[in-house]
Formats: C-alpha cells, structure tokens, sequence
C-alpha cells in the first residue's frame, strides 16, 4: 500500500484540493483528482524529503500565539508607516542574524514566520556560516532584532525541531 500511496495524507489533501477547485464531485472529476493525488504522492517520493521528528509538540501551539500576536502588531505598525502616522525618517535595512539552528524544517518555519510578519522579508541564509539576512522596513536597532528573532522564534523552533 506505500508503494501506492507513499503518503496518504498528501494524497487525500490533493484530492480534496482538486474536488473544492473545480466545485464538482461528479465521477469524472474524482477519477482525475485520484489521478492528481497519486502522481503527486509519488513526486514526492522522488523528491526524497527529509524525516521529521517533531520533540516538543506542546510549544508549538505557544509559537503560534506568539507568531499571531507579532502579525497583528506588524501590520499596524505597517499601517502607520504607509498611512504617514509616527516617525518621518524611515531607515529600511538588512539585518543579519546568526543562527544556531540548523534543521530544514526549523529554517522553512521561520522563513514562514519572517515573511508573514509585514515589515521583514526573508532575504538570504548563508548554510556556511549559519547567517541569515532579513530585510527589515523600519529599522531603528539592529541588536533589537537580533534578540527577537533569536529569543521569540529561533529558541522555541529549536525546541522543536532539534
């Protein structure tokens, strides 16, 4: 049944997707859905995506609290600043960040996390020297937001993740 269906839960979501996108559950569009979700089952098999063993699952639901309040905030701080509210002189501004987090799963999470936040922008991760380069649009210090992306995501993505 793996060889079939490598994974089962992907598949079933494309078929699903594939059922809502063309609003019809008639036997045509469920036998091309069933289609769709094999072949994209098996794409990922080919793609050989890395294991992923989940340690601490209960700080996850604390990350994402925290990562909802800080996306409600950003976008009104984004709001003043594109409304013409606060300071006059914006300072937009790469920031780079040391990271000691070197799982695949934790760095996509926080490219997520940095990207949905409005304000910053995953720009580059240098895997070397274990660097990452956010752009920040209103940058006032620099230390600041080394400390919230280290103390807010990268400690509990570590917990999690690593």
């Amino acid at each position: 049944m793996t060889r079939l269906l490598p994974f089962p839960i992907v598949s079933s979501c494309l078929l699903a997707l594939w059922l809502l996108l063309n609003q019809a559950v008639t036997f045509g569009h469920i036998l091309l859905g069933c289609l769709v979700a094999l072949v994209g089952g098996r794409i990922l098999t080919v793609l050989e995506i890395p294991s992923v063993r989940v340690r601490r699952p209960g700080i996850i639901m604390r990350l994402l609290a925290r990562v909802t309040v800080d996306i409600v905030r950003s976008n009104l701080a984004v709001g003043r600043i594109v409304l013409g509210f606060g300071r006059w002189q914006r300072a937009p501004g790469f920031v780079e960040i040391p990271l000691d987090m070197r799982a695949p799963y934790g760095l996509a999470s926080l490219a997520c996390i940095i990207t949905s936040t409005p304000g910053t922008l995953w720009v580059n991760f240098d895997a070397q020297r274990g660097a990452l380069t956010i752009h920040v649009l209103d940058l006032v210090d620099e230390e600041e937001w080394i400390r919230t992306i280290k103390d807010r995501y990268e400690r509990h993505l570590l917990e999690i993740f690593e």
